[in-house]
């Protein structure tokens, strides 16, 4: 058993003896299925802290002809394959962990080794263990992995599964040496998209948190299959926890699904499947505490950094999506790197790999996922000089007051103040950059509704809805909003309309909010009404 040749199974069981385990050994099914095939390169991409390393470490038990797992995968969802013996524990394993392999220290200066060298030294450490096994085989002299490879193969007609975990670390940490980069990516590609590779590869998987680097349209590795977080695809259940996973994991420790939806939620990977952010699942049952844990692992310096670029409508966006609301982007032309930016739209999808975003592939839409996220924005703007928003959020929580004692006034002068102080970022010209301002100087009214944009109810859709959240005693609202019209029509489409069969369910106060914006004065009106429910 070796560090890096066939290193056992230890890695796995050590994720099984924890507290909580999820089992996302289904990955295996579909690993079985492409071995030694044109589809046995998969590269998967995800956030950090979403599991990238323990399904390496699965992997590697699983394969790893050195060792008897089958004691550890003893009742979980692989065993029922009808492939599960064939494989298991029958293949010659290369795991290399790149991030690990950055930490390491030049022995001469005491620092740690540069991205240029982590490419040497990684094949010097792997050849190694190789020439221990096979002495007769690799010379002395040998510092190419994939040469090395292809002539163990050529002498036993052993074929290898090569596991990389986090295999974009190079690019991360050393965000500006191309030249180990390109370095890194011909090892790369020696080992996987060779002519010669294809007779002594039986699988590759890779993962990381950014997809293969591009150079212009084309992926440096063409032949793997990609499955990241804006197109994650048949793998998109083993990104992160299921919404099914989560509900039975709270059901069993007695906490609050309904709760941890609001702050884990969000990762739209699929149609109907939506992921949670697995380490702030595990520390909040872990802790019996539903709050940021996830964000605190990191720095919110990394965030802050990216949404203060001065790229035209990036502001706009961010305070789009900081208030409930998406915006379209094209994802296709990010040069899968941490420098190469061009565009806002550049900036987002590398939000979304880092985790801070996520993507609705269907109508190819950025948002803010959940609470937590949320959160770190809010912590990342305070960081910034857009103190106007930081008043707006500080502001809302009056504006609220105000809105539950139906005074009129008071909202449209809050929600004047709002505006003015947002003209420079929110470009003012229809009901839905009014939509936007609204939903910032409400912005507080998160932590006491369930807030819906453009709830489908009645006869057509109501534009905001403020559904009490559980144990809170505050009125439901239904918003409708005008863009030079009055708000005596907002208030009489609420009811010709019948918005307020959306709260059918809902018993207790409701108010019915018209608010409108005038072009001529460019002041805003408001009407209230309350009714019970």
């Amino acid at each position: 058993m070796g560090t890096y040749y066939n290193p056992g199974k230890h890695g796995f069981e050590r994720a099984l003896n924890s507290k909580i385990y999820v089992d996302k050994t289904g990955l295996i099914e579909y690993t079985n299925s492409v071995l030694d095939s044109e589809q046995a390169y998969i590269c998967v991409s995800r956030p950090r802290r979403f599991g990238k390393s323990m399904t390496a470490e699965m992997l590697v038990a699983y394969y790893d002809k050195t060792c008897d797992s089958s004691e550890l995968f003893n009742g979980l969802k692989i065993t029922e394959s009808p492939d599960y013996k064939k494989h298991l524990n029958q293949y010659d394993i290369i795991h290399i962990d790149v991030a690990a392999l950055l930490q390491v220290t030049d022995k001469e200066t005491g620092e740690k080794i540069t991205a240029g060298k982590t490419v040497k030294y990684l094949q010097q450490v792997v050849i190694a263990e190789l020439r221990q096994k096979f002495p007769t085989i690799v010379n002395d002299d040998e510092v190419d992995l994939p040469t090395v490879l292809g002539t163990i193969h050529l002498h036993t007609s052993i074929m290898f599964i090569v596991i990389i975990d986090e295999w974009d670390a190079i690019f991360r940490e050393d965000k500006m040496d191309t030249k180990a980069q390109q370095a890194y990516i011909s090892l790369l590609r020696g080992m996987f998209k060779s002519a010669a590779s294809k007779k002594f590869i039986k699988l590759a998987y890779m993962t990381g948190i950014l997809p293969i680097k591009k150079y212009g349209t084309e992926s440096a590795l063409n032949n793997f299959d990609e499955f990241t977080m804006t197109g994650a695809d048949i793998l998109a259940e083993y990104v992160g926890f299921t919404e099914k996973e989560v509900h039975e994991l709270y059901e069993e420790y007695h906490m609050n699904f309904v709760e941890a939806k609001r702050w884990y939620d969000g990762y739209h990977l699929a149609e109907n499947l939506h992921i949670y952010n697995p380490k702030s699942v595990v520390d909040s049952i872990r802790r019996k505490k539903i709050t940021s844990y996830w964000t605190t692992s990191g720095s919110y310096e990394t965030l802050k950094n990216y949404i203060v670029m001065n790229f035209d409508g990036l502001k706009d966006a961010v305070i789009q999506m900081l208030t409930g609301g998406g915006c379209k982007i094209n994802p296709n032309k990010f040069q899968n790197d941490m420098v190469s930016f061009h565009s806002k739209d550049d900036i987002l999808v590398l939000l979304i790999h880092l985790g801070y975003l996520a993507y609705d592939i269907d109508h190819k839409i950025v948002y803010i996922p959940n609470e937590e996220i949320r959160r770190e924005y809010i912590n990342a703007i305070e960081e910034t000089d857009w103190d106007y928003v930081i008043r707006a959020i500080a502001d809302s929580d009056a504006l609220l007051r105000s809105t539950w004692q139906k005074d009129e006034r008071a909202v449209a002068k809050a929600i004047d103040t709002v505006h003015e102080a947002n003209t420079s970022i929110v470009k003012y010209n229809d009901e839905n950059s009014l939509s936007c301002v609204i939903a910032l100087a409400y912005y507080n009214a998160i932590n006491e509704y369930t807030i819906i944009r453009e709830l489908p109810s009645g006869k057509g859709y109501a534009d905001i809805v403020f559904l009490p959240r559980k144990k809170s005693d505050k009125p439901a609202m239904v918003v409708e909003l005008k863009w030079d019209k009055s708000v005596e029509g907002a208030i009489e489409q609420i009811k010709d309309k019948q918005y307020t069969q959306a709260l059918q369910d809902y018993h207790g106060n409701l108010l019915l909010v018209g608010i409108n914006y005038n072009k001529k004065t460019k002041k805003h009106q408001c009407r209230i009404e309350s009714i019970a429910k």
